[in-house]
């Protein structure tokens, strides 16, 4: 009797542990419940007085169309595994070809009949960034932007400069021909009119001839912010800059900090509107700053900014912002501003242009 009992003893617990095993095995061989990957493309087509008004459908509907086409190209990068820096390239180049935007094909023209054109592009991984300013020949600004970032040891290139580098990678300059468009050189006319009547008058003009802008202001700048697979940001803007802009005058876009940036440990900012305020505010790097230093999260943050901050400076616009999570904040203190998204597994294009 004994001697079963010390048998039923040692057979037990190898059964019993042979049951745990199995429990074990039966547990493992269910589906594991995992979270889809989280990664998301925000772009802008710029903001300012849009009357929903006067407003017309047909061309409300070729922004829209522009901006799916542009956001679902970048989207369609992020899905296939894709890198943020490939697909805010991808969408901004989209847009810098269409003559909807100021920039690119569609900037504004200076006060001398010329078009500049201004861009960055920051990588939130690396912190490395690039940008170019005041350049007159390049078709794609975004991919110069980037080819500095990548290729070179510097940040920011302008004018001649960043154009003979353009030169070294094999970048074609093209005729600035290419950038005309009546819709644009209509503006110019009306802008150099105005001007001629303000000289005119008693007391001329002040400052740097911002008010010989057309009362209805849009800001055509464009931008992308892009969280990949992998959990990196970026963030890229393209801009022709101020219509009738005077004496090489250089916005917020292509400034790291004021109208672009991007941090992996936060978020990636992409900024429109009057640049000077955007640069005085530092508002990229300060929705950034408040998430780092604060713990605000994206959407606070950049509401705070554009719509305490910057409007109580006197600037107007918006931004453009995705974090780390894939959470979005796109907020404008305007009467409307261009945007479109693509977020997760659906990828749906989603566009807007009015305050929600």
């Amino acid at each position: 009797m004994k001697h079963s009992r010390n048998l039923f003893s040692r057979l037990a617990i190898p059964g019993f542990a042979l049951g745990l095993l199995f429990a074990s095995c039966s547990r493992d061989s269910q589906p594991v419940a995992t979270s889809r990957p989280i990664f998301g493309i925000v772009i802008h087509g710029g903001a300012g007085a849009i009357s929903q008004k006067n407003l017309k459908p047909e061309r409300e509907a070729a922004f829209r169309a522009k901006l799916a086409e542009a956001v679902t190209t970048g989207h369609r990068i992020l899905q296939n595994g894709g890198t943020s820096l490939d697909a805010v390239e991808a969408a901004i180049r989209i847009l810098e070809d269409s003559p909807l935007f100021n920039a690119g094909k569609g900037a504004v023209f200076t006060s001398e009949g010329t078009n500049e054109l201004d861009a960055c592009m920051m990588d939130g991984k690396t912190l490395k960034a690039g940008s170019i300013a005041g350049v007159k020949h390049i078709k794609n600004p975004i991919s110069l932007a980037r080819l500095v970032m990548e290729k070179s040891r510097h940040v920011m290139m302008v004018a001649e400069g960043a154009e003979k580098f353009a030169l070294t990678q094999g970048i074609e300059l093209i005729d600035q021909k290419y950038f005309f468009t009546q819709e644009r050189w209509d503006s110019f006319q009306k802008a150099r009119e105005r001007e001629s009547q303000q000289e005119k008058q008693p007391k001329p003009s002040s400052g740097l001839f911002l008010d010989t802008i057309e009362p209805d202001r849009k800001y055509g700048t464009v931008g992308a912010v892009a969280l990949d697979k992998a959990g990196n940001l970026v963030a890229a803007t393209s801009t022709g800059g101020t219509p009738y802009k005077r004496f090489g005058r250089v916005g917020d876009c292509p400034i790291v900090g004021a109208g672009t940036y991007a941090n992996n440990a936060t978020c990636a900012v992409s900024a429109t509107g009057t640049g000077e305020y955007f640069i005085r505010l530092n508002v990229a790097h300060d929705i950034s700053a408040l998430m780092e230093y604060r713990g605000v999260r994206l959407e606070q943050a950049a509401n705070t900014v554009i719509k305490e901050k910057l409007t109580k400076l006197g600037g107007d616009g918006g931004v453009v912002a995705i974090d780390k999570q894939g959470n979005i904040a796109t907020p404008f203190n305007t009467s409307g501003m261009w945007r479109a998204h693509a977020l997760g597994p659906d990828g749906k294009a989603v566009t807007a242009v009015f305050q929600p």
